[in-house]
């Protein structure tokens, strides 16, 4: 079965693992998503994540975050979609939640977030948005 949308799958894992107050959830693993995990948990939304092997296919590990018997991420939501791309200039990016959330953006630099591409002055496409 292929995915067309392997970003949403990993946004719908996390967010299903959370439901049901899982320690972690697990998703077949690409570049892409390993560094958007590694910008999640720069920003304190997620514990940690690893790359592990299931069948010969390596997979992605996520060790969900939370705080106080409630989960970190309130809400997480898909921006850019394969049937319609968002791309934002450096100054255009969205400031989300007032700045208390996080919007996730795919640079020429790489994955970062808003406040990083907006400090750079850098564009790209807006991937996700956290908060």
């Amino acid at each position: 079965m292929s995915i067309s949308d392997p970003i949403s799958d990993m946004i719908c894992c996390i967010k299903n693992a959370q439901a049901v107050n899982k320690d972690s959830t697990t998703t077949p693993a690409s570049k892409l998503k390993k560094a958007i995990c590694s910008v999640l948990q720069q920003e304190g939304y997620i514990r940690s994540f690893e790359v592990v092997e299931k069948d010969g296919h390596p997979r992605l590990k996520i060790n969900i975050k939370y705080y106080q018997n409630k989960p970190v991420i309130e809400m997480f939501k898909r921006v850019s979609k394969p049937g319609l791309r968002q791309y934002r200039g450096g100054q255009e990016l969205p400031r989300v939640d007032a700045g208390f959330g996080t919007a996730i953006v795919s640079t020429s630099k790489g994955i970062m977030t808003d406040k990083d591409a907006r400090a750079n002055n850098i564009g790209g496409e807006v991937l996700c948005v956290i908060k």
